[in-house]
């Protein structure tokens, strides 16, 4: 068993390598010499043991289903830890003027390539990145340079498709049940082909084809809309938000988010990439290959998403009407309920300003939801939401059927017997309340070590955001933080990623190994 998760996470540690070695090229174009050496260092070290110990542990047993749910968290486990190896190598290397030199002209800020020589903060961001959360070490993200934007751009792309369903698409030789188990383990489990490994392949092919989409439309729209703007950082811009839209990572090369546009027209451009990253893959190839255009309607997830995406912004702004606060309630009342939705985290509102009724609004009705199953949002997603609220109508509507009525139930296009629908309740049911119990525990964590004039709100806003992997900030999140408030969103955002359920059988495991015990 342990040969076979070993050699199953090695597998990954190899793709992480050449991952870091990618955004190099990034270096070489912007003469970032210093980033470009840890870059490659990073890859090499990383791949290179990765390939020693994937190649020492051949005929492995294959993994069966709990094997792949530990795969699943001590992979990403690895993943986030040895992501945040570039930031260090980089942040050490680069001597204090070329830091500096990364400094838009006219500012005098020390660049915040600085806070990555503490490993606590590289580990938080490559975390973040990797997991499509959006919260950042990188206080003023410009003055870090241009490759290594790229690189946390780049890690939200790929660790929002997922890792191993980037080495289901390459590998070849996984075997079919482990094939199957390791997805699910990962993904939605929702397959678009035939068997996973095509199914791996054909979810690469849709998130390239959208995230190619997104560039040409926020070049196109932000080549329009600012004709002044230099066309070499339109080009840079639109690479990073593509995929940082897309993933739903939210991250950007802008000091203030997407705010740093000051432009109302920029902020409308950047909802369509948003709403098309909350969307399923599965849905995405329905319409892309299939030509399936009634599913925008028939879809049962992104029918819910549009309708919520419009209603909850209207609520939202007009709460932000009503706290008289805000100076453009409409604009930041739209676009940051849609972020906070599909879980994008790109900011044009400073929310930590913002009285607590839109803050408690936003946390329950979106950021906790999140967008649809088989996306790369977080939250808790829309069809178990829905699946809540159509068993609770069932439930109640069951009583006024008399006792020999079938009582069966039209969800999701199928059609459910009461086992049936009793054992989904109960799944998620489970699981909606351990991911309350996380945000709950993180909530009280926070407002012990918390540090600044913030309150209640904006504690259990933090903490959401985490585990959610939104990366929405209502201000707590910086350098500054405590350490141990650190290492919890770090947790949160690692557990958001890959949905709680594997980090808990890795704790039975280390608790009482894989022996089966009575409950």
């Amino acid at each position: 068993m342990l040969r076979s998760i070993i050699r199953q996470i090695a597998s990954l540690q190899i793709l992480l390598g050449i991952v870091m070695i990618i955004p190099g090229i990034v270096s070489v174009i912007y003469r970032e010499w210093y980033s470009l050496l840890g870059f490659v260092i990073s890859g090499l070290i990383v791949s290179g043991i990765g390939f020693l110990i994937y190649k020492s542990l051949k005929g492995a047993p294959d993994p069966a289903h709990k094997e792949s749910l530990i795969i699943a968290a001590l992979g990403w486990l690895m993943i986030i830890i040895l992501g945040g190896v570039p930031y260090f190598i980089i942040a050490h290397i680069t001597p204090l003027n070329v830091m500096q030199s990364f400094v838009p002209l006219g500012e005098t800020y020390v660049s915040s390539l600085m806070n990555f020589r503490n490993p606590l903060h590289c580990i938080f961001e490559s975390t973040s990145a990797f997991t499509t959360t959006g919260l950042t070490m990188a206080y003023h993200e410009p003055s870090v340079g241009y490759s290594v934007l790229f690189y946390r751009s780049f890690s939200q792309w790929v660790g929002g498709a997922g890792f191993i369903v980037m080495a289901l698409a390459i590998f070849k030789q996984i075997p079919g049940q482990s094939a199957v188990l390791l997805y699910g383990s990962e993904a939605s489990g929702t397959k678009v082909r035939s068997n996973v490994i095509q199914t791996a392949r054909a979810i690469w092919k849709v998130y390239l084809l959208v995230t190619a989409f997104s560039f040409l439309f926020i070049f196109i729209g932000t080549y329009f809309i600012l004709p002044d703007y230099p066309l070499g950082r339109n080009i840079f811009d639109a690479v990073n938000h593509s995929m940082a839209g897309q993933s739903t990572g939210g991250f950007s090369v802008l000091d203030d988010s997407i705010a740093g546009y000051h432009s109302a027209k920029m902020d409308a451009l950047f909802i369509l990439p948003m709403l098309l990253g909350g969307m399923s893959i599965p849905f995405l190839f329905r319409i892309i290959f299939l030509k399936d255009f009634k599913e925008f309607w028939y879809d049962i997830q992104t029918r819910a998403i549009l309708l919520a995406s419009i209603l909850g912004s209207v609520v939202l702004s007009l709460f932000l009407i009503g706290s008289g606060g805000v100076v453009s309630p409409w604009r930041e009342g739209i676009f940051q309920f849609i972020s906070a939705l599909t879980t994008t985290g790109w900011q044009t509102s400073a929310i930590g300003s913002w009285d607590d009724a839109p803050v408690l609004f936003i946390v329950v009705t979106a950021m906790v939801v999140g967008g649809a199953a088989g996306a790369t949002v977080g939250g808790i997603k829309i069809i178990r939401a829905l699946l809540l609220q159509k068993g609770l109508r069932w439930h109640i509507n069951k009583i006024f059927l008399s006792k020999n009525t079938v009582k069966t139930i039209k969800f999701n296009g199928k059609l459910l017997l009461p086992n049936e629908m009793n054992r989904e309740l109960a799944k998620t049911g489970m699981f909606v309340l351990m991911y309350l119990l996380f945000v709950f525990i993180s909530t009280i964590v926070t407002l012990y070590l918390m540090k600044g004039d913030f309150g209640l709100a904006d504690a259990l806003f933090e903490s959401a955001s985490a585990q959610g992997t939104v990366g929405l900030s209502s201000g707590i999140t910086d350098p500054s933080m405590s350490s141990g408030l650190e290492l919890v969103y770090i947790f949160q955002m690692w557990s958001g990623r890959i949905e709680i359920i594997p980090i808990l059988v890795v704790i039975r495991l280390f608790l009482y190994g894989m022996k089966p015990r009575k409950i």
